[in-house]
């Protein structure tokens, strides 16, 4: 069975990070130029479009309309190190890839996309370092992403200073998601760490200073195999009807 919605892409010469990078979007089946829609940004693209599946799950979820008509943009790296340096909440491309997400990828996609420009929105998502990527980029810019998806997120000295730090968390929606085996978690740099436990910290964090967060904790490891799983139940609880 093909696919309903419509893929398309796009090359942006980035001022940034003095690269062109690549962006793909799925439209929904109904998508016309004379409406405006919901958009959500995924960090690791191309693995939310292949082994996370997010195009099937948009065709499934806006034919039963579970969720509003959303568009879903995947902006991916080159390799991991490449990932690592971008990602990373104290890697040496951060700055200049948020500025790039922000002033380059955004500025297009509302030019040739049609979305809407509310940042309730508008969401930003990611698995492990793209996850922290979200979270850090929405505390920054709550006036322009509202919404933030973060499954099994990286959270280190850096993340909890941002959020204890950030005084506009109170206007994000977050759903924050971890895997209960994930207590031995190997990393780019080759260490082994826990996951679980700094990610139950975050959330007492964020559960006092967001009004509305969902904290999941789900069976599985840190593996898109499980974080492909989960997508239904988040896309739903982040883009159904408005609550």
């Amino acid at each position: 069975m093909g696919r309903k919605g419509k893929m398309g892409d796009a090359r942006i010469n980035s001022d940034y990070l003095q690269e062109e990078v690549e962006i793909k979007w799925y439209l929904p089946e109904t998508f016309t130029p004379l409406k405006d829609y919901y958009v959500c940004i995924m960090q690791d693209g191309n693995d939310y479009l292949q082994m996370g599946r997010v195009a099937t799950l948009s065709d499934e979820l806006q034919e039963e309309m579970l969720i509003e008509p959303t568009i879903f943009v995947g902006i991916h790296y080159q390799n991991k190190f490449d990932r690592q340096e971008k990602y990373h909440p104290n890697g040496e491309k951060q700055e200049a890839y948020i500025k790039f997400l922000v002033c380059e990828v955004l500025p297009f996609l509302e030019e040739e996309l049609h979305i809407q420009t509310l940042p309730a929105h508008r969401a930003l998502m990611g698995d492990s370092l793209a996850g922290t990527l979200a979270l850090m980029v929405a505390m920054r810019y709550p006036n322009t992403f509202g919404k933030v998806i973060m499954q099994s997120p990286f959270v280190n000295e850096t993340v909890e200073h941002a959020v204890h730090n950030c005084e506009d968390l109170d206007k994000l929606t977050i759903f924050h998601s971890i895997n209960e085996a994930e207590t031995a978690v190997t990393v780019t740099s080759g260490e082994t760490l826990d996951f679980l436990k700094p990610n139950r910290e975050l959330s007492k964090i964020l559960a006092e200073k967001v009004d509305h967060y969902t904290y999941k904790e789900y069976a599985g490891e840190h593996t898109w195999k499980y974080w492909q799983r989960d997508l239904r139940e988040i896309l739903i609880s982040v883009f159904g009807e408005e609550f």
